[in-house]
């Protein structure tokens, strides 16, 4: 009886270390979020116009200018668009 209930109580331990670092990635993740729309470091998508962080990881760079994208549909839409032209 005393293993099982050492065991349940590591298991609940676990998970709550487990959930609170999930809380606190996702605490500072919408801070970071919050920042940069306040800081103005938002870009149009050029394909659908949503706006965007500036340091969004979907991007294509045309020369001397980089577009940056809200998703990867309309990253493909957009080249897709310039290869047709």
């Amino acid at each position: 009886m005393l293993k099982i209930l050492i065991f349940l109580v590591a298991g609940f331990l676990l998970y709550k270390m487990i959930m609170g670092d999930r809380g606190k990635k996702l605490a500072d993740q919408k801070e970071k979020e919050k920042e940069v729309e306040e800081s103005g470091e938002m870009v149009k998508d050029p394909v659908c116009g949503t706006y965007v962080s500036s340091d969004s990881g979907i991007r294509v760079k045309e020369g001397n200018q980089i577009y940056r994208f809200c998703s990867y549909e309309c990253r493909d839409k957009f080249i897709q668009d310039r290869q047709n032209t």
